[in-house]
């Protein structure tokens, strides 16, 4: 990976009417790496998108391009283009036309269009659809020609604001393969925005959790899911148990009525906090054999695994398993100090 940083945010701040979507926030953007801003609706990742590519003016903090300022330079001088959700084709234009739009408006001489027109036609697969209206292509194919308008005119930087969002299931899962495929191939950043965990882990060298303006966490897809801070994070990427835990003494906390082992460490002594164990890493036992058992309330088919719901004394539990067990059926659980993940109370849960 490139450690130099092509792109900057320093403490910005952006509110509307009073209301703040983005408060003092920093972010360093890596050259040529794939990072995905993640998040639920209304968390300001589309904004901090905006304000990249010029379409936001921030009411404070700044902006660096190769370590320029560019707070003022306008969004068609930046080395930044952008794909929305929205393609916005032209309708009356040809695929080829389409994609040459933007050279065209610079004048750019017929035969270097053509040429690179062809050369961004083979990068999208979508050579020999030159001439093709683009009415008649696919959500996908639309969205391709989009990616080949926007990478034609050669910027550094590539934003896209969730520009998978309108396609069905399969062909988005398709799509996130062409569109790390195409990053890779042109060696150019792409800042990437979506409220879709599993798009993010999926395509991503580098997520940035947000949440109410702010970055929660910067990492690589492994590191969000699997050493996720704070209990937000490991409800929001995947899925997790969340329970209500003391730690008593490092690598030893009490949840669910019984003490266990774990591998965190740090905390005060008989401090409240939120213990995280993923449904995949949950082993089922024979009841006899654990110390936390109970009735399945529910088993669920998800294609690759079984989603059932356990009741033990009181606690819900989600486990992921191989093996379907019938509502109704006893079972224990078990799982090792590795799959116990601690992390502190945050403020709300602790106002709550």
């Amino acid at each position: 990976m490139n450690n130099n940083i092509i792109l900057s945010l320093k403490d910005i701040s952006v509110s509307y009417g009073g209301d703040v979507i983005l408060e003092k926030l920093s972010l360093d953007i890596k050259d040529k790496e794939f990072i995905t801003l993640l998040g639920p609706s209304g968390c300001g990742k589309t904004t901090l998108l905006r304000v990249l590519g010029g379409f936001v003016k921030p009411n404070s903090g700044d902006t660096f391009f190769d370590g320029k300022k560019i707070n003022d330079l306008p969004p068609y001088k930046r080395q930044v283009n952008t794909v929305f959700q929205r393609y916005a084709l032209f309708p009356h234009l040809d695929i080829y036309d389409n994609i040459a739009f933007g050279l065209n408006i610079k004048k750019v001489r017929k035969s270097e269009i053509e040429e690179r027109v062809i050369q961004m036609l083979e990068i999208v697969n979508l050579r020999g659809y030159e001439y093709r209206n683009v009415n008649s292509l696919s959500g996908g194919q639309q969205q391709r020609v989009a990616i080949a308008r926007a990478l034609i005119n050669k910027p550094r930087t590539l934003l896209l604001d969730e520009p998978l969002g309108a396609l069905d299931l399969k062909l988005r899962k398709e799509m996130q393969i062409e569109l790390k495929r195409i990053q890779q191939s042109l060696e150019i950043t792409f800042v990437y925005v979506t409220h879709d965990q599993e798009e993010a882990l999926t395509m991503s060298d580098s997520v940035v959790v947000m949440r109410h303006g702010e970055i929660l966490q910067i990492g690589s897809p492994e590191d969000i899911y699997n050493e996720p801070k704070g209990a937000f994070i490991a409800d929001f990427i995947g899925e997790s148990n969340i329970i209500d835990g003391i730690m008593h003494d490092d690598y030893v906390v009490e949840f669910a009525g019984y003490m266990f082992k774990c591998v965190d460490k740090g905390f005060n002594k008989l401090e409240k906090v939120d213990v995280v164990i993923r449904p995949e890493d949950i082993k089922v036992i024979p009841p006899e054999e654990a110390e936390i058992s109970g009735l399945v309330e529910s088993a669920t088919f998800k294609g690759v695994h079984f989603e059932m719901m356990l009741d033990a004394h009181g606690y819900q539990w989600l486990i992921h398993s191989t093996k379907c067990y019938e509502a109704g059926t006893e079972i224990g659980i078990d799982f090792t100090e590795e799959d116990i993940h601690i992390m502190r109370k945050e403020e709300e849960d602790i106002i709550l």
